[in-house]
């Protein structure tokens, strides 16, 4: 059976250059801070896991070289140019034969039985989707038994259409299942939202004890 691949698409954790949006509400330092710790939390907590193999699909290209910006562990590939669907496009191809499942690197809430459960649904569907609650998606794997259409050609990006217009772009037939939903931290309420959710796990698990 060939290797399942897992890609985080992720950006240099430099200073007003990630999470632009969220550093409008909260400060630049502390948005740049809050990326750089979920980007290494993030690819820690899935590289690690045998069941497949992880790559850090990274942006800008110049930077895929310096080590002191990734974290360790995943090989790192190029995004290369254009806008966020070719580049998508381009990671999905670039990896070895085999099952892939793509997501970002802003999602604290993934965690490896997210993943897991996505490269399961690909053993019964050409295409499995992880909704976001603004109508994108954090999510998408694709079986590729063959060589994958083009799934984001005209899709309008940050809309709340993002999703749907995907949906709409696979070929007539394909087989496509739901990954759980979750979200990114873009701005101040969702980071508080955050902030908050983590304080409460805390405390639960302070009291479990």
């Amino acid at each position: 059976m060939s290797a399942r691949h897992l890609i985080i698409m992720a950006k240099a954790p430099r200073l007003g250059r990630v999470k632009t949006r969220l550093g409008r509400d909260i400060g630049a330092v502390a948005a740049t801070r809050f990326y750089r710790r979920t980007l290494v939390d993030v690819t820690r907590r899935l590289s690690g896991d045998g069941r497949w193999r992880t790559w850090l699909g990274v942006s800008p290209d110049a930077d895929i070289a310096d080590a002191a910006l990734w974290p360790t562990g995943p090989d790192r590939v190029a995004q290369g140019a254009g806008d966020l669907g070719r580049r998508m496009a381009r990671l999905l191809a670039a990896v070895p034969p085999g099952p892939a499942v793509l997501v970002g690197a802003d999602i604290p809430a993934i965690g490896a039985e997210h993943i897991w459960q996505a490269f399961r649904a690909l053993g019964h569907s050409d295409a499995v989707f992880g909704p976001a609650a603004d109508g994108g998606f954090w999510l998408v794997g694709l079986k590729r038994l063959r060589r994958a259409p083009d799934i984001f050609s005209g899709v309008r990006w940050s809309h709340p259409e993002t999703l749907a217009d995907t949906l709409a772009q696979l070929p007539k037939g394909w087989r496509v299942a739901e990954a759980a939903t979750l979200s990114d931290v873009d701005d101040g309420g969702a980071f508080r939202a955050h902030q908050s959710r983590m304080f409460s796990d805390l405390g639960t698990r302070a009291k479990t004890r």
